[in-house]
């Protein structure tokens, strides 16, 4: 079976430099490889091409026969690295916490430790009966969340 460490070390050695990210890579027990990256501007399909040549380049089909597949984040994937956050600041996600609670709201602020969003919420307001939908800052740790997913509901 090929390593994923060598899988590792030739996709980061050939991303070193360039604005794309590693943002996934599994090697199957059948040598099926997948490697997804992910930019800030989006991955392109010419480059996607030409990282799969360069791991070709650098596997031998001879020593071991696989399978790769090369290519782009779906856009409804878990966030995976600080740089998905980032590239979705001002846009709609959805997250859910290891609590169980989904929330949705406008990702506003990308930190090291955590990120924040503008999520409408009910609560009581002094000299109402009723909860009310208010617009509050929600803050979470990246480890207090199963997922942080791009919400195409909104």
């Amino acid at each position: 079976m090929i390593q994923n460490e060598i899988v590792r070390e030739i996709v980061e050695q050939y991303l070193e430099g360039k604005k794309y990210e590693l943002i996934e890579l599994r090697v199957s027990p059948k040598n099926e490889i997948l490697v997804e990256i992910d930019a800030y501007d989006g991955v392109d399909v010419d480059f996607c091409a030409e990282l799969n040549q360069y791991i070709q380049q650098n596997l031998d089909r001879e020593v071991e026969d696989y399978e790769l597949e090369v290519g782009s984040v779906s856009l409804t994937a878990p966030f995976k690295t600080k740089m998905q956050y980032e590239k979705n600041l001002g846009h709609d996600v959805e997250v859910l916490g290891k609590d169980g609670k989904k929330y949705r709201g406008q990702l506003v602020e990308v930190n090291d430790d955590d990120f924040k969003i503008d999520a409408e919420v009910m609560e009581a307001v002094e000299g109402k009966k009723r909860k009310q939908k208010i617009i509050k800052t929600l803050t979470f740790c990246y480890d207090d969340v199963k997922y942080t997913v791009y919400d195409l509901k909104i």
